[in-house]
């Protein structure tokens, strides 16, 4: 086990792709998760080399584990050869270790999909219990792509760098965050994994965005991801977040994506309906599993 480095993303997302080629979705999410979840979710708290753990043997990469998100839950991911056996498990111990040790809540938190029994039989064996259903995980295929305009006076668009305040602006009114633009320039839209070609935005006619998508593609397994979507509080209920995710299907198909996904809240009634009205049938959901630290 090491830390992270910047330099690791690309062949992370590499072996991820190969790992979801082989063994499935089942125990692992889109490659695209990883730089939104090492950089999005942990910006700010620690460098990213204290709370991210790899574990090689040899050349090879064959766990991952992200800590700390949202301020008590941790990730695992294990290559498929290791899938159920006493090395997931210790990676298991690691970063519920790390977790417990840094966070401020009562638990460690992690979520677990529900065909992945080798992992909930892991995380029982350690003394996590289950607690609520926390993702629905959607898809849909890519063969047709609904063709929308915006509503009258937004402009669809790809993001760049100088948009990073107005980004910023729009996650902390969609989700309560607390972005600043030299945060989210430097520490997501500047790291590995992240192109703002594939940020889709609608802007206001007063300049502001309004809603966001971030499209992540893999090509070998031909699949789409939007993570995350959001729509700034002054404009919702317009059809923004539509507007945004037809325009990534596009750029998915475009380039050569057969399906998209997304994940949800299992309580997001709106993100519900968005995601059902434009084709998105469940496949699977998630359980969040936790201990007292």
């Amino acid at each position: 086990m090491r830390p992270y480095r910047d330099a690791d993303m690309p062949a992370l997302q590499e072996t991820f792709s190969a790992w979801i080629a082989e063994a499935g979705r089942c125990g692992y999410d889109h490659i695209g998760e990883l730089p939104h979840r090492v950089y999005e979710n942990l910006r700010g708290r620690r460098p990213a080399g204290e709370l991210v753990q790899v574990w090689e043997d040899g050349p090879d990469i064959v766990g991952l584990g992200i800590n700390l998100r949202f301020g008590e839950a941790f990730d695992v991911f294990a290559a498929p050869a290791l899938r159920g056996s006493p090395a997931e498990e210790e990676m298991l111990r690691a970063a519920a270790g790390t977790t417990g040790a840094l966070t401020t809540g009562a638990y460690a938190c992690t979520d677990v999909f529900d065909c992945d029994t080798a992992r909930i039989d892991l995380l029982t064996r350690l003394g996590f219990a289950r607690f609520r259903t926390w993702d629905d995980v959607r898809e849909r295929p890519l063969s047709e792509v609904p063709a929308e305009a915006p509503p009258a006076g937004f402009t669809i668009r790809s993001a760049r760098l100088d948009d990073a305040d107005g980004l910023a602006e729009a996650r902390n009114a969609s989700f309560a965050d607390d972005w600043t633009g030299a945060l989210y320039r430097d520490q997501v839209m500047t790291k590995p994994g992240y192109d703002p070609a594939r940020e889709i935005v609608a802007v206001a006619p007063d300049g502001r965005i309004a809603a966001f998508t971030v499209c992540w593609v893999d090509g070998r397994n031909r699949t789409g991801h939007f993570e995350p979507v959001g729509t700034h509080s002054a404009f919702q209920r317009r059809g923004l977040a539509r507007a945004v995710m037809v325009a990534g299907m596009a750029l998915m198909a475009d380039a050569g994506m057969t399906t998209a996904t997304v994940n949800h809240n299992a309580d997001n009634v709106a993100a519900r309906r968005l995601y059902e009205s434009l084709g998105f049938t469940k496949k699977h959901e998630t359980y969040g599993y936790r201990r007292a630290v």
